[in-house]
C-alpha cells in the first residue's frame, strides 16, 4: 500500500522570512525577470559551500514546498530591489 507523504507548504506571509533567511547564509537570491528567481552559491568557497547546504537544507525543511508560490516570491523580491532583468537575447 502506498504511503501518504506530508509536505509542509510554505504561507505566503513567510516569504519575507524565507528570503531574509537565504540571505543570511551568504547565498545571493534574486528574481530574474518577473517569473523565475535562483538562489546563487558560486561566490562560495568548497568549505563554506558543505556548511552552507546545511542551511539550506534546514531551511527547506522549515518552509517546505514554495513552487507554488513562485511568482510572489518573485515579486517580493522585485519589490526589495532583488532582481536582474534580462533583455531578448538573454542578456543583462
Amino acid at each position: 500500500m502506498a504511503e501518504s507523504i506530508k509536505t509542509k507548504l510554505m504561507k505566503a506571509s513567510e516569504i519575507p522570512a524565507f528570503v531574509d533567511e537565504i540571505v543570511k547564509t551568504g547565498c545571493d537570491i534574486c528574481a530574474v525577470g518577473h517569473d523565475k528567481y535562483v538562489v546563487g552559491d558560486a561566490d562560495l568557497s568548497p568549505a563554506h559551500y558543505k556548511e552552507v547546504r546545511r542551511q539550506l537544507d534546514r531551511i527547506e525543511e522549515t518552509y517546505g514546498d514554495r513552487d507554488f508560490l513562485k511568482l510572489e516570491i518573485v515579486a517580493y523580491l522585485r519589490s526589495i530591489g532583488r532582481y536582474v532583468d534580462l533583455g531578448a537575447d538573454g542578456a543583462e
